[in-house]
């Protein structure tokens, strides 16, 4: 199942609606996962509240396929509140088990970004091996991850002030999420693992579609 980085028409509200495909060669239940009015809301960790056109709202957990109603409770039946939250995952109208709707970091636009990490959405997230250039120095880099961590809250030890406080990162966001590189043509032969890490603001880096191969 692939989701849209970017959202579509926002469904995670109070409105019940239904959904309107040609349903007339489906079974019963993904007839009705489709036809019926229902508001489907994200509560984290794959686990969605799911409002019912009778008025009586259960809880779905993807990652389970189970949810509270009596339909799956008693029948063991895949009910219409699970096909429903996979339909909506899958139209990307609400957040995939693991992701939750904000915007990116990056960016700006609402995204669906990693629940736990950084803030980014894959169009703006950046790879281990992707190629760098510093826009400082002109250096090619390669990064080596994308870290939790803003500018303002990352400490270089070596330096005794954060990435956001360093001197050649002065008038690059604060705010910026770090992002950890190696310099690839150092003459040492070590791979990336073994290199030294450097910490620098995402926007210091303009990011290329190449990828270090090994």
């Amino acid at each position: 199942m692939t989701h849209p980085e970017h959202t579509a028409a926002s469904s995670d509200s109070p409105g019940r609606r239904p959904l309107a495909p040609d349903t007339s060669s489906l079974e019963a239940r993904s007839a009705r996962a489709w036809t019926e009015a229902m508001a489907v809301r994200p509560l984290g960790h794959g686990r969605y509240a799911v409002e019912s056109a009778s008025g009586e709202t259960y809880l779905v957990s993807l990652p389970r396929s189970d949810c509270t109603c009596p339909d799956h409770e008693m029948r063991g039946e895949r009910c219409k509140h699970l096909r429903r939250v996979a339909i909506e995952v899958t139209e990307g109208r609400v957040p995939p088990p693991g992701k939750c709707r904000t915007d990116c970091a990056i960016c700006g636009h609402e995204s669906f970004v990693p629940e736990s990490g950084p803030t980014v959405c894959g169009d703006c997230w950046v790879e281990r091996g992707d190629l760098a250039t510093d826009r400082e120095t002109g250096d090619t880099v390669v990064v080596y991850r994308l870290t939790a961590e803003t500018a303002d809250e990352r400490f270089i030890e070596a330096a005794d002030c954060t990435v956001a406080d360093y001197p050649d990162n002065d008038g690059y966001p604060t705010d910026d999420p770090v992002v950890e590189v190696v310099y690839p043509f150092d003459g040492t032969g070590r791979d990336l693992e073994a290199r030294r890490r450097y910490a620098f603001p995402y926007s210091r880096l303009s990011v290329r579609e190449e990828m270090l191969i090994a």
